[in-house]
């Protein structure tokens, strides 16, 4: 096939793309090189790849991506928490509008297949399990009890703590801050797209990336990121909370193998799908593996907290391995090791 992908000069972008090619596809990669992404580094393509410097919110610059492809992988975003108000602008022009102006000049292609990466922050604090009222959408956390080292999400009916359970794409969609409203929001306009023109979207809710080429100390660096920077200074990772946030850790080369295999193979109508090794983790474990791998001082747990972190957040990726046959290859160990020598 012939693809755009946009934000292929990215970390994951630059993963997905090497699979493109491996694949056999002819790719055309539209990335705007931000600043607080790139830090200046220039892009050189890979050969045979065509490559165009534009913004997916100039509607001249994605026309002209956009010619002559069949398929688009959209992977441009502004990325990271958007915990300050002062965020918002840049997360709705970025990620929505940019979306929005990316959908209409599909629609004028008439190009039919769109492959989103979305986010497991659409889901918020996912789903918890009440000892009386089962399954529940966690109440939010109070910044008195986060204070008082109470990190645990209450249940929303009886305020009792609720127990961790792994959540599907059913799940309601509960975003909490500017990142995760504007990846629901691209995940609506891809559903109003593809309903209008006919058109299949694959949406992917990527959850916790990690691996070779990962950004440091940038606004868009995840915690794998921050803890081995901080590691390779001989400094102890800091761990927020109690450490035993629980989230799904999941290597970039098996993100960029699930994302293509989606573009693939998806072909009719709208359906979302968890990215997730399927092996919860909790970011202390992640700290600790670090530590061992580059012979580090060990975590420091903190107690520090961010009033819009998720306390724990973890995939069920049956849906992805049911019906697009895909399997993750890299075992957590030998992808932190990886990552500590990288």
């Amino acid at each position: 096939m012939r693809v755009l992908l946009t934000g292929g000069a990215g970390f994951i972008g630059q993963h997905v793309l090497a699979r493109l090619i491996a694949r056999g596809h002819e790719v055309r990669v539209l990335d705007a090189l931000r600043a607080d992404v790139h830090r200046g580094r220039p892009f050189v393509p890979p050969p045979g790849v065509a490559f165009l410097h534009g913004d997916v919110r100039d509607p001249d610059a994605v026309d002209a991506a956009v010619r002559g492809m069949d398929a688009v992988l959209h992977l441009a975003a502004k990325v990271g928490l958007g915990v300050d108000v002062g965020d918002l602008p840049d997360y709705a022009a970025s990620n929505d509008a940019g979306t929005a102006v990316l959908l209409a000049a599909m629609a004028r292609a008439s190009i039919p297949r769109l492959t989103l990466a979305s986010s497991m922050v659409v889901y918020g604090e996912g789903i918890g399990l009440c000892p009386e009222h089962g399954a529940v959408t966690p109440g939010p956390r109070r910044e008195e009890a986060l204070a008082s080292g109470d990190f645990e999400p209450p249940c929303p009916k009886c305020g009792r703590r609720l127990g961790t359970a792994l959540v599907g794409e059913t799940a309601p969609l509960d975003p909490r801050n500017a990142y995760a409203s504007s990846k629901v929001a691209q995940e609506f306009y891809a559903s109003n797209w593809a309903r209008a023109t006919g058109g299949s979207a694959a949406l992917l809710r990527y959850h916790n990336v990690y691996g070779p080429g990962m950004p440091r100390d940038t606004p868009y660096a995840g915690v794998a990121a921050i803890f081995t920077s901080t590691l390779r200074r001989g400094e102890a990772p800091q761990v927020f909370e109690d450490g035993a946030q629980r989230r799904d850790f999941v290597h970039v080369r098996d993100v960029a193998s699930a994302t293509v295999l989606a573009c693939e193979t998806h072909a009719e109508g709208v359906k979302a799908f968890n990215v997730g090794s399927g092996t919860p983790r909790t970011v202390g474990e992640m700290a600790r593996a670090l530590a061992t791998s580059l012979d580090g001082p060990a975590p420091v747990v903190t107690g520090r907290y961010r009033l819009g972190d998720v306390r724990h957040i973890t995939a069920d990726s049956s849906r992805l391995r049911m019906e697009l046959g895909w399997r993750p290859a890299v075992a957590f160990d030998d992808g932190m090791a990886e990552l500590a020598r990288a």
